[in-house]
């Protein structure tokens, strides 16, 4: 089974341009939340796997990444098309909430 990788700040902005879509998933060990979530990113990455690039990133690691995008709640869950955000959901929400904001974008 594919899974979303976990990416690092310093790998970003290359996978930003290397990706026509990328979902972000803004993520931390401690929030209860973003491991309700987790089971459906890898599950969009599992899904549209050659279509879409689908990371996590955890945000006690990679702050300045955080920052950059205004990340103030997690789960975050980041889409970029082209290297432009398209889209910011923020909060629980199911796997069809995620794969409809995906699919939008192809």
């Amino acid at each position: 089974m594919t899974q979303a990788t976990f990416i690092q700040d310093k790998d970003f902005e290359q996978l930003l341009t290397d990706s026509e879509i990328m979902v972000v998933d803004y993520t931390a060990t401690w929030c209860g939340p973003c491991r309700v979530i987790s089971p459906f990113i890898d599950r969009l990455a599992e899904e549209y796997e050659g279509r879409v690039n689908v990371f996590k990133l955890d945000l006690d690691e990679n702050k300045e990444n955080a920052k950059k995008y205004g990340i103030k709640s997690i789960p975050a869950v980041l889409i970029f098309k082209e290297g432009q955000l398209v889209e910011h959901l923020v909060g629980k929400a199911s796997y069809e909430t995620f794969k409809e904001a995906v699919d939008k974008h192809l």
